[in-house]
């Protein structure tokens, strides 16, 4: 499969920010409770983005965050404090009923569901909405099922007159699903945002992100680039377990400077009372915010995040040894690198020593390389000894994005290894750059900085789109360029896997071999920190993922 790089994703290798260990425990948050909080008023969110799109088929938001706001999905994700988050349905009446050893998936739409515009939703639209982003116009967005669908690689969209044969509409409540082969995550994949459904006949319009047809609880009824983007109540929104639509309307700001707002909030004046910012709040700001009693209680931190790592290039030079690799496990000084991030460890993040992200089910804790935080250099050296490199390594080339300060993170990686006999030459690209030298179809470097969020919930969104074969150049985020056919069959059987649990079995296997052959060097799990203002209740941050679950967000009155 070849999914698409999802925005958070870029983000992320170009920059993160940590947060604060003391204000991070969500119970700590002073947010008003549930008991507090009713339905009414107007919410408040400051972007720093000039742009908002509301099409699923170009989107790749996360199922709690704005787009789920107005659009619906099959499946949508259940995500609590302290616990894994779960699948589990949304339009449709459970998260799949699967068959053909999972290569085939059913869903049967619940009963009096309407569009904005009063019409019924049928398994004709879900059908067309997820048509629709096969269309290379409206590409962009989460594209997991376009490998996954029978005969999608082919397919060009629902305006060339053509349906997609591998999904079938039965009736107008039935959608059923079959795929090239079985693919035990479908359910999670339902979640994506093509999953939205679009009414049949409408969406060739190349801006209907400006004026879709909503199925959730808010329609957008103004959007002004750069300025806002206004949602209101949808008359005909039927509640559903996911989404409690409490605000009367919910106002993106958009094209806001990050350091205003912070100040803005932190000041927690007028509307802002009841606003909150979708940025991540910056080490500078969080150093700031810790001066003032206020605003540091209205702080909220995920406990974890994305996995920051250092990518090693398994095909070029001594890298192609995973003796030598292995020596840059006990080489990096990842309680630096905590320093170089977020000014501490405790902003930061915990160190790293799995490639399964904390807060996704079944992942298991352990520790391929046990050192101190700061590194053993000594057995570093020891091991490119053992692997015929006695005087070290020379002239290992870097590559690090210019944005939030990963040219002083670099440095830090930079400093340890020399500590263990290896020499690196840092060298700085801008975003675009960046991407294109590390996903491109060569690689002209040693080392790369980065960090990755699974776009869903399961290992399978951690460990296949950074490390299997297919996922090297042409835009895949595998940036070592590791290649293991032992490990490409496991994740096809993992994948293959319908049974959660033994699933979760296979998939820690995987992360043990690959790890065991270190074509990365897992650093820290991030944290993400985000202010609101002091109106603002129920705002919290799951266990997965390391965002605000804009769904249940609502307005003390």
């Amino acid at each position: 499969m070849k999914p698409l790089l999802r925005a958070t994703a870029l983000l992320s290798a170009i920059g993160l920010a940590g947060a604060v260990a003391a204000c991070g425990a969500n119970a700590k948050d002073a947010s008003p409770t549930k008991a507090e909080t009713k339905a009414g008023g107007t919410l408040y969110i400051l972007s720093d983005s000039s742009k908002a799109s509301y099409d699923p088929a170009k989107s790749q938001g996360l199922a709690i965050t704005s787009l789920a706001l107005v659009h619906r999905r099959l499946t949508s994700w259940n995500v609590r404090e302290g616990q894994p988050a779960t699948v589990v349905p949304d339009l449709a009446t459970d998260t799949g009923r699967p068959s053909d050893n999972g290569r085939t998936w059913t869903y049967t739409l619940k009963d009096g569901l309407k569009f904005s515009d009063g019409s019924p939703i049928t398994s004709a639209d879900v059908r067309h909405g997820i048509e629709r982003s096969f269309a290379p116009s409206f590409s962009g967005g989460l594209g997991y099922h376009k490998s996954l669908l029978a005969g999608g690689e082919d397919y060009r969209g629902p305006f060339e007159g053509k349906d997609l044969a591998s999904i079938a509409t039965p009736d107008a409540r039935t959608i059923v699903f079959t795929l090239n082969r079985p693919y035990g995550d479908w359910p999670w994949i339902a979640s994506n945002p093509a999953f939205s459904p679009v009414p049949k006949g409408k969406g060739a319009e190349a801006n209907y992100g400006e004026n879709p047809v909503a199925s959730g609880p808010y329609v957008l009824s103004k959007y002004q680039q750069g300025v806002e983007a206004r949602l209101t109540r949808n008359p005909y929104w039927s509640q559903d377990t996911v989404r409690a639509g409490l605000p009367n309307e919910i106002v993106f700001q958009l094209g806001q400077q990050t350091a205003v707002i912070s100040k803005r909030l932190v000041e927690d004046n007028g509307d802002d009372k009841a606003a909150f910012g979708s940025s991540f709040v910056s080490p500078a700001q969080l150093a700031q915010i810790q001066g003032n009693a206020s605003a540091k209680s209205r702080l909220v931190t995920s406990k974890t995040g994305a996995v920051a790592y250092l990518a090693l290039n398994t095909q070029k030079g001594v890298l192609k040894d995973p003796k030598v690799r292995q020596a840059f496990q006990y080489a990096v000084d990842k309680a630096s690198y905590q320093v170089a991030t977020a000014g501490s460890a405790a902003l930061a993040g915990d160190v790293a020593t799995t490639l399964i992200t904390p807060g996704i089910s079944g992942r298991q804790q352990f520790d391929l390389y046990p050192a101190p935080p700061t590194g053993d250099p000594a057995k570093a050296k020891q091991l490119l000894a053992d692997a015929g490199q006695p005087n070290g390594l020379d002239n290992l080339t870097l590559v690090v994005s210019t944005g939030n300060n990963f040219p002083e993170k670099a440095q830090a990686i930079q400093a340890s290894l020399a500590r263990a006999g290896i020499k690196v030459t840092i060298r700085t690209l801008d975003g675009e750059a960046y991407s294109a030298a590390v996903t491109g179809p060569t690689a002209d470097y040693d080392l790369a900085l980065s960090s990755w969020q699974p776009d869903f919930p399961s290992p399978s969104a951690n460990l296949q789109p950074l490390f299997a074969t297919s996922e090297i150049g042409n835009g895949g985020y595998n940036i070592s360029r590791y290649s293991n056919p032992e490990v490409d069959r496991l994740i096809t059987e993992a994948q293959s896997t319908v049974d959660p649990v033994e699933a979760g079995r296979k998939w820690v296997e995987i992360d043990k071999l690959i790890s065991k052959d270190a074509p990365v060097v897992p650093l820290i799990y991030t944290r993400n920190s985000f202010l609101r203002g002091s109106k603002v209740a129920n705002f919290f941050i799951a266990d997965f993922p390391a965002y605000p679950n804009y769904l249940q967000v609502g307005i003390a009155q």
